[in-house]
């Protein structure tokens, strides 16, 4: 399948999905955001100044921020490539908030906006209750008309609670208040087929349909000095943005008057396509905000059944089982090649799952005493990756 379309049909497509684009997430990183010395004032003055104008054209709109641990280097003069502990992190992540929130506010009070600060930590979502609680906070805030600004909790953030970097969080918040559109602004300005600063060859690519392998391959593995995520992490954020039906957009986030410019219908950087089927909201949380705590080794047969056939999966299909998980855990399903095929909520723990592996259901009340279900995992808490 050819993954390009067009400079006419894509720059089409781009006008079309713009037009319509009432709900937009901003993701700006800390490349962008941070100069030689501090915060990068011109920068941020530009994207309150952006990001105003679209909420003056009636759209909602959400800031998703790093910064705040670079802000904090910047003060206290420390070395971008000094190695940190996540100690240090966090302990410096609380020194540029402070910092980093108040050039926001005041970068945005020059054009009569209000803004609210919004901390999370990947807790915060995998929680169904406080995921909703979220959602709800951020709906208020819209129609308070206040612009949030979101940021990962760097302060409290331990490596189990973080989002790996804010790619991944804006495209999690895109999916959890259903965005029309994940705009995110980087040092590099487009995806290219081949990495550019090796290969002089190397082409931009203007609109992109789906996120395949290949599209994947494109991406590399380049991190600026400040930031957490490289192109690779933008390209699952906007695979995971339009599992949700949204549309995503990378591109340069220092060039001035950038999102007019986009919403102008000028092509410039990468726009990926929403897919025509959108997941349910549910099931995106299975799949995208729930960290897996186990393994299922499934038998071609069990592999067959849930991904061609729409079937739950069943003990009798089950070859091995790694990791420790409780019932109502995420867990991840592999298939004989250790290639990932689904993931979903397991039925049993582990303990009593590594009996039952690889019988029939009628047996599961004999081994185990109980029988509280027949799947392992229901095809209505299975995704299929």
């Amino acid at each position: 399948m050819n993954n390009q379309v067009s400079l006419e049909e894509g720059l089409f497509n781009r006008q079309a999905l713009f037009a319509k684009a009432k709900r937009v997430i901003v993701k700006v990183g800390s490349a962008i955001l941070t100069g030689k010395d501090s915060l990068n004032r011109e920068v941020i003055d530009n994207l309150a100044r952006e990001i105003a104008f679209l909420h003056d054209s009636g759209r909602e709109v959400i800031l998703v921020t790093s910064g705040a641990v670079a802000a904090g280097k910047r003060k206290v003069k420390i070395p971008d490539d000094q190695e940190l502990t996540m100690r240090e992190k966090q302990a410096l992540a609380a020194i540029g908030q402070s910092r980093l929130m108040h050039d926001y506010d005041e970068a945005f009070g020059k054009h009569g906006k209000n803004i609210a600060q919004i901390l999370l930590t990947h807790s915060d979502l995998a929680d169904r209750r406080r995921y909703l609680n979220v959602r709800n906070t951020i709906l208020t805030l819209f129609k308070f008309g206040v612009i949030p600004v979101i940021n990962e909790n760097d302060t409290v953030s331990t490596e189990e609670l973080k989002f790996s970097d804010n790619d991944n969080l804006g495209a999690l918040v895109a999916n959890l208040i259903e965005a029309d559109m994940f705009i995110c602004l980087t040092d590099v300005d487009a995806l290219y087929d081949r990495n550019p600063l090796t290969d002089p060859e190397a082409k931009a690519i203007s609109t992109v349909i789906e996120v395949t392998e290949e599209i994947e391959a494109m991406a590399g593995n380049i991190k600026s000095a400040l930031g957490t995520g490289g192109m690779q992490s933008k390209i699952h954020a906007a695979k995971m943005v339009s599992a949700g039906g949204g549309s995503s957009f990378i591109g340069p986030g220092r060039r001035k008057d950038i999102l007019q410019h986009l919403f102008a219908g000028e092509m410039v950087g990468t726009f990926f396509l929403p897919r025509t089927e959108k997941m349910q909201s549910r099931k995106r949380w299975i799949a995208y905000v729930l960290k897996p705590q186990g393994t299922l080794l499934l038998d071609q047969g069990a592999c067959l059944a849930i991904t061609t056939k729409g079937k739950s999966l069943l003990p009798s299909g089950i070859l091995d089982i790694q990791g420790r998980f409780e019932q109502g855990d995420c867990v991840r399903c592999v298939d004989g090649q250790n290639r990932p095929i689904a993931v979903g909520l397991v039925n049993f723990c582990a303990e009593d799952l590594r009996k039952i592996k690889g019988l029939r259901s009628d047996r599961i009340a004999d081994i185990l005493g109980f029988k509280e279900s027949d799947e392992v995992l229901h095809r209505d808490n299975l995704v299929i990756l």
